[in-house]
């Protein structure tokens, strides 16, 4: 039986055919988009149910193609160190002692979002002040890059490391001036209190996904992609039960190669990539650098204020070949984070000499928030099919660690969607979150806002010429994240495609352009099915 939705000022993503007023929908597919008075009358039999949409806009569902969702939901219990909670050294203090004294000593206290521009002070937390919150319970909390752990003393002294400990390969061991750790461990070496922190088990995991799973359709999220953990553990497991409950987003996954590559009866089962599948395996996840307000993304050029500083390659050229091999034996996407010119050249520069290993309409490689590309990556990447990953809540909600770390003219050259799209990038929208310095990571209007406006939340200048239409930004949340992912049948209102579409509080297509993170989501479709109403 097919279902009519009626009445809608439907923007469908399809640069052919962008605007209608009428779809029709049987199986949770779109057999018809257009004018209702252009209706074809075979699709006017054996109507099962008709929808007004009351004259509102509709758009695609979004498609969050880069995002980390057991992390996030599992933070989501954590200290949030984000405005307008926490907006000091001093209030985080605080707000540990508060932590500490709703539970025993001894037990792990864990926190996440930081931003050192973000405080009054003006300096990442260090542990001493992490041990005026507690000394006598373990402290860890994570920084909004999700690139730099910042722990107390006793969490310090319970993983081993004193002033005598060595750097870990691709990571560094923060020291004060007289050579002893400041509880700072940038990159790998966050990694080594990792061991030591109680995980949620798969049952906390899966609660923990459903309440997350609302949070997403409730701001129009249909599909993401989940771009691994910092651990061996396998997410598709929880996904499923998950969805068992009642978790509607389809998800692709991605499994982090640094922890299964020495594995040597690691696999991903065919059955596991079967991108029909509402949960399905997508490929591997590296690491090739850090991140801009971290000051570790690995750039062409120092970093304002100095003539060294460069940023940290945190990938081995072993780990880089065995996932390129991996990856081709499979038939399966290789996704690698590389943010600073440096790292997105190395890594384009490696995978453009290999052919296309995976299906058709699927990216052999995507680079993930590629800053600061040079225009030959940008060629390169168009004339190889390579797809970029990008993130505009980045600049505009961290622009005060941008601006330190970069200087106002170099932030305006960064993420420069315009130039992408111009030489032919397959390029699309997401937000990391966690890894995202807003208070509600995963909402894309303020992404949105971004891509339009090029106006940072501070009101700094995001770089004005990069910017795009709203239609455009809306193309690149969804049906341009979803090709660059690999999503089928994603991302417009078109036939063939999923009736994954959302009903919007105003017509964000004439919305004024300082407004467009008001707009809220009234409706939320998966399927032709409504899965949320406001």
């Amino acid at each position: 039986m097919k279902h009519l939705f009626i009445n809608g000022k439907i923007f469908t993503s399809d640069t052919k055919h962008p605007y209608a007023d009428t779809m029709v929908v049987q199986d949770g597919k779109i057999l018809w988009t257009g004018e209702q008075d252009a209706m074809p009358a075979a699709w006017k039999e054996e109507i099962a149910s008709v929808t007004d949409l009351q004259g509102r806009r509709v758009i695609p569902g979004f498609v969050d193609a880069h995002m980390h969702p057991v992390m996030l939901a599992d933070f989501r219990k954590k200290i949030t160190i984000m405005p307008p909670e926490i907006n000091s050294i001093e209030e985080l203090v605080c707000a540990i002692q508060k932590k500490r004294s709703q539970q025993p000593a001894g037990v792990w206290i864990q926190g996440w979002g930081y931003d050192e521009q973000g405080f009054s002070e003006k300096r990442s937390p260090n542990r001493y002040d992490l041990d005026r919150g507690c000394s006598d319970s373990p402290v860890s909390i994570t920084r909004t890059c999700a690139h730099i752990r910042c722990v107390n003393s006793m969490a310090l002294k319970m993983a081993g490391i004193d002033r005598n400990t060595p750097d870990p390969p691709g990571g560094e061991i923060e020291r004060d001036e007289n050579g002893e750790p400041t509880g700072v461990l940038k990159e790998n070496a966050r990694n080594l209190v990792l061991p030591l922190i109680p995980q949620e088990t798969a049952e906390e995991h899966v609660e923990n996904l459903l309440e997350l799973g609302q949070v997403l359709i409730s701001q129009g999220i249909t599909s993401i992609c989940d771009m691994g953990n910092l651990d061996t553990g396998d997410n598709i497991p929880l996904y499923e039960a998950a969805a068992q409950k009642g978790f509607y987003p389809r998800v692709g996954v991605y499994y982090m190669w640094d922890f299964f590559a020495d594995d040597p009866d690691f696999d991903i089962p065919q059955s596991r990539m079967d991108r029909n599948r509402q949960i399905f395996a997508a490929g591997l996840k590296l690491i090739g650098d850090g991140s801009i307000s971290g000051r570790t993304a690995w750039m062409s050029r120092p970093y304002y204020g100095s003539d060294e500083e460069y940023g940290i390659s945190v990938c081995s050229d072993e780990l880089l070949e065995s996932a390129i091999d991996f990856c081709k034996k499979n038939h399966c996407q290789i996704s690698i984070h590389a943010m600073g010119g440096r790292a997105i050249s190395r890594m384009i520069d490696r995978v453009c000499r290999e052919s296309a290993w995976t299906c058709e309409n699927i990216p052999y490689t995507r680079i993930e928030h590629v800053t600061d590309p040079s225009a030959d990556s940008i060629r390169k990447a168009a004339e190889h099919g390579i797809s970029f990953l990008s993130q505009p809540i980045f600049p505009y909600a961290e622009s005060k660690s941008y601006v330190k770390n970069l200087g106002e003219a170099w932030l305006k050259e960064c993420y420069p969607y315009k130039d992408m799209l111009d030489a032919g990038v397959s390029l699309g929208f997401s937000t990391d979150a966690p890894a995202t310095y807003w208070s509600d990571p995963t909402d894309p209007f303020p992404g949105l806002k971004f891509a339009v406006t090029r106006t940072c939340a501070d009101g700094t200048d995001g770089g004005q010429e990069q910017a795009v239409e709203i239609e455009t930004a809306i193309r690149l949340y969804t049906i341009g994240a979803a090709r660059a992912a690999g999503f089928p049948d994603t991302g417009m209102l078109t036939a063939g495609y999923r009736a994954d579409f959302v009903v919007l509080s105003d017509d964000i297509l004439h919305v004024p352009s300082e407004d467009i993170d008001k707009v809220k989501v009234v409706q939320t479709y998966i399927g032709g099915t409504c899965v949320y109403q406001r």
